[in-house]
């Protein structure tokens, strides 16, 4: 608790867990990415591991799991 506030932990979103999210939403791509309003290429990094997503994308793919009710830890497999 921090200031009389409570934080969520964040998740640390690795490929697999990206991957295991777009698959639990059975989409593509090209269709998270339109949900998340980012490229198809974008996703395609974080899956393969080029980049991590970051700032408001992670706790975008935080919010679309929760409510998904996706649950992984980091390193799972997907």
């Amino acid at each position: 608790m921090i200031g009389g506030v409570t934080r969520r932990m964040r998740a640390s979103w690795d490929a697999q867990s990206v991957r295991g999210l777009r698959r639990h939403l059975a989409l593509t791509q090209e269709q998270l990415a339109e949900e998340l309003g980012v490229r198809q290429q974008t996703v395609s990094e974080w899956e393969t591991g080029v980049y991590r997503p970051r700032g408001a994308s992670g706790r975008l793919l935080t919010l679309v799991a929760e409510r998904a009710g996706y649950r992984y830890e980091p390193g799972d497999p997907p």
